[in-house]
């Protein structure tokens, strides 16, 4: 099954939930930047994240970015998603390998670290862009998630994210799910959620089972009645071209592309999201500054 996600409101009113299947776009990550197992389920549960942070964005153009910096020895953990959902991300460090934890699982808090931030970033095309920041719990990813939306945004949630790493490291599951109150929920929703997330267990255990993102939103939502708002396919997508980057390279100004020329000679870019490489003759790199001067 393709990668697809789901938006959803209880009955009732008093809940709204997201959830998606992300197995391709992590494998896609993975692939791009060689991750090792425990960098994979990290960038994994990211990519998951924001991918439905970014589908509840409206607005051409809006893109919402989750970085995670922890402290520990994968760096910066970074992904960038559109409003339909659409996600590119990166790690610093994709090659960090660190033994399974005592459960057998990979360890990605130690991986991630606990002794950092994470910081939504919301770019709605408005002046300023929207940016919230919070100390981090563990490193997990998903209750960090949670306790972003709960500080920030003042949204009760709950969030689940799961990567299931093969033997031949590649990604056999991956996704998500957010489940947030609405006003006017009570002590019993909460109930009804919490006792739903416990009896329906390991997020990439039940996309294992069944890739389908309605299914894992209606088994960690047993107890509520669930009315499915819409269904979309989701990719990892990355936006660069070679415009964008010789743009990037003009915001460097005259003086910094004459240092370049003159130690470099030529110029080679690659972009942090899929690697795909940009060459800049010296005579291109002349062009610009040129063209500046005029």
């Amino acid at each position: 099954m393709s990668d697809r996600i789901v938006r959803a409101i209880s009955s009732d009113g008093f809940v709204q939930a997201a959830a998606v299947c992300s197995r391709e776009m992590t494998e896609r990550a993975r692939q791009i930047h060689q991750t090792l197992p425990v960098a994979t389920a990290a960038l994994g549960r990211t990519l998951a994240a924001a991918s439905m942070m970014g589908n509840a964005l409206k607005g051409q153009g809006a893109s919402v970015t989750l970085q995670i910096k922890g402290g520990g020895p994968l760096g910066t953990v970074l992904a960038v998603a559109d409003p339909n959902g659409n996600v590119r991300g990166y790690v610093t460090n994709p090659a960090v390998d660190l033994p399974l934890r005592e459960d057998g699982k990979l360890d990605v808090g130690s991986a991630v670290g606990s002794e950092g931030t994470m910081t939504v970033i919301k770019d709605l095309q408005m002046k300023e862009p929207y940016v919230g920041t919070i100390d981090l719990l563990g490193g997990e990813i998903a209750e960090d998630v949670a306790a972003y939306f709960v500080e920030s945004e003042q949204i009760p949630t709950a969030c689940g994210l799961g990567v299931l790493v093969d033997r031949d490291q590649s990604v056999r599951a991956a996704g998500g799910y957010l489940i947030q109150l609405l006003p006017g929920a009570d002590e019993d929703t909460i109930i009804k959620v919490e006792g739903g997330i416990m009896a329906a267990g390991s997020v990439s255990a039940i996309l294992d089972k069944d890739p389908d993102p309605e299914h894992l939103l209606r088994t960690v939502m047993s107890d509520f009645d669930i009315r499915i708002l819409e269904s979309s396919g989701v990719e990892y997508r990355c936006y660069c071209s070679r415009d964008r980057v010789e743009r990037a390279l003009i915001s460097l100004g005259v003086e910094e592309l004459e240092g370049i020329l003159r130690e470099q000679g030529s110029c080679q870019l690659t972009c942090q999201f899929c690697d795909e490489v940009y060459d800049f003759s010296g005579e291109e790199l002349q062009k610009l500054i040129d063209d500046l001067k005029k």
